[in-house]
């Protein structure tokens, strides 16, 4: 069975297993599928491990048939997102079918599997049922007991005996009053003042003390009200800095007065600028049959990338070649065996 390896996973709606499955394949790999179809779900689908169990192919030859099998729409291999949280890890399968499918069944196909991944991986885990929610059992049934002979023992007297009078005694010294009020713990710094207290050490020209910061304050404060982050305030009173700053608490002061931001409305947005919504993450990639590279399952055609694609392509052109340059071959031989018989 696979670990983390490239376990095989079978795909929905296959035909019937029949001896003619795959008669059109050439020899080579209709015995590497025929091999992989018989794999139980999980099985490993590594070239190393097929090769380990196909004695007449090596592993180059495995890869070759398996990524003819793909471009013939047998297969498609993947990354799955499995965990949640910083226990996510990538794992690899490779989705088989029996029956030949086209791109188009496998892209969709692969986006279903990929939006049912994202559906489990974002639905809350049940809890399970609290002992104290369950319904109660029913009791088990009374037994009947027979009548006692002798008469039950009066039952004691449940009157509670009425507490004795607290004697009188002299008042003690009276008990302090408690506290009532606790002294109130002092205010979180404003981040107002947290970024004007940040300046001196992003910039030491324009290093503040605890009063310059509690002054200033107010001001810094109005920029924080149109709407920017304590990294926007500093990055704009520290850009352009001249190379001395003789007194850096009027220098920020000015600065905070003449490069105040424009007053922004809650909620705008300009057209153009705003922020699309993130999309989710996927939870399943496709990944190229001969090289591994993962992508979307529509820019990965036939279960391969773009440049192993073309080469797949090529080297079926190189390997089969035009009948008409057979049929001159077959000539050309003929003829040398007639000037042969010549005497």
């Amino acid at each position: 069975m696979a670990k983390p390896g490239y376990g095989k996973r079978s795909a929905p709606g296959q035909q019937p297993r029949t001896r003619d499955d795959f008669a059109l394949l050439p020899t080579r790999e209709r015995y590497v599928a025929g091999f992989v179809d018989h794999l139980p779900d999980g099985a490993a689908m590594s070239v190393k491990q097929l090769a380990k169990q196909l004695p007449l192919y090596g592993q180059q030859a495995i890869g070759t048939a398996l990524k003819a099998l793909s471009v013939a729409g047998h297969l498609r291999r993947v990354r799955c997102s499995v965990g949640a949280g910083d226990e996510t890890r990538w794992v690899f399968r490779t989705f088989w079918s029996r029956t030949a499918r086209d791109n188009e069944w496998w892209n969709t196909y692969l986006a279903t599997e990929d939006a049912t991944r994202a559906t489990a991986s974002t639905a809350p885990p049940q809890a399970p049922a609290s002992p104290s929610l369950a319904a109660p059992a029913e009791a088990p049934a009374s037994t009947a007991v027979p009548l006692q002979r002798t008469p039950p023992e009066a039952a004691p007297d449940t009157t509670p005996a009425t507490a004795p009078a607290a004697s009188a005694s002299p008042a003690g010294p009276a008990a302090p009053p408690a506290l009532t009020a606790l002294a109130a713990p002092p205010a979180a710094p404003s981040p107002a003042y947290l970024a004007l207290a940040e300046l001196g050490r992003k910039d030491i020209r324009l290093a503040l003390s605890a009063d310059d910061c509690a002054a200033l304050e107010p001001q810094a404060a109005a920029w924080f009200d149109r709407g920017v982050d304590a990294d926007y305030l500093i990055a704009a009173l520290t850009a352009g800095l001249p190379a001395q700053v003789d007194c850096p608490p009027r220098f920020v002061r000015r600065r905070l007065a003449d490069k105040i931001p424009p007053h922004r409305p809650a909620g705008h947005s300009s057209p153009g600028t705003s922020t699309p919504a993130p999309s989710p993450a996927r939870r399943l990639l496709v990944e190229c049959t001969d090289c591994g590279r993962p992508g979307q399952p529509e820019a990965l055609s036939d279960g391969l990338c773009r440049p192993c694609r073309a080469a797949h392509s090529e080297s079926r052109q190189a390997t089969s070649p035009d009948p008409a340059e057979i049929a001159a071959v077959k000539a050309h031989m003929a003829n040398l065996r007639d000037l042969l018989k010549a005497p």
